[in-house]
């Protein structure tokens, strides 16, 4: 992000568009909408890990650069490429409005989208510390960390997500983990053991369901057994 002065302007936006998509944010300090829509524009073009970039332009202490552009009213937001508006738009849109205008200019993977794609650990965290609510990557952290063992801290990066169903299966995993319980082997025996006992034991029921959001709704027996399971009770 850079602040533009009319005296910046040529070389910071004209000239440096023709390498890169530049960003426009025309805003002033009595402007309540431009304070909202500042930090979606900073925190979008962020994301895109340098193939777009900000240029914030204070109008009124640069009036050259608003009388440029025709400014009639505040924000107004203009992307360049190549020395040349290729698109613009006028208010304090939503994040989600202006990650489309964003992504129309750079086109591919945010730097979010990158940082999933590779997987590693290191990646994921960065990608939670982009997008802490992200369920995607704070579930894929909880399965690494679960295959090596290190169940507190997988539990730890799910425990704000328990209300969703994916994360809700690795945390299943990780407690049938420490209690020995694998999920390979004869497991339908299994299944069909517990699920036996069901009717009149509480502990088994509540072990079957455990099982059973362990291996998550991908799995066919995830439906079938929650069926069976409920017809014998009721």
């Amino acid at each position: 992000m850079n602040d533009v002065t009319d005296a910046t302007f040529s070389t910071a936006v004209i000239e440096r568009s023709k390498s890169v998509p530049v960003v426009v944010d025309l805003w002033a300090e009595w402007c309540g909408p431009c304070k909202t829509l500042g930090p979606i524009l900073e925190k979008v073009i962020a994301e895109t890990a340098g193939a777009v970039e900000l240029a914030k332009v204070d109008v009124d202490t640069n009036p050259e650069i608003a009388q440029a552009f025709n400014v009639q009213s505040i924000p107004a937001v203009f992307a360049l490429r190549d020395g040349k508006i290729v698109d613009t738009f006028v208010g304090a849109l939503p994040e989600s409005a202006v990650r489309e205008f964003v992504g129309r200019l750079a086109p591919g993977a945010s730097a979010l989208d990158q940082l999933l794609d590779a997987g590693d650990e290191a990646s994921l965290r960065a990608a939670l510390e982009l997008d802490a609510k992200n369920v995607d990557a704070a579930v894929a952290l909880g399965d690494l960390l679960l295959q090596s063992d290190r169940l507190d801290e997988a539990e730890a990066v799910l425990e704000p997500f328990a209300h969703v169903l994916k994360a809700k299966t690795v945390l299943a995993r990780i407690r049938l983990q420490r209690s020995g319980v694998r999920l390979d082997g004869d497991l339908d025996l299994t299944l069909e053991h517990l699920l036996e006992q069901s009717s009149s034991n509480e502990e088994a029921r509540s072990h079957l369901l455990e099982v059973l959001d362990a291996l998550g709704p991908e799995d066919a027996r995830y439906v079938s057994f929650r069926r069976r399971l409920a017809s014998s009770l009721y």
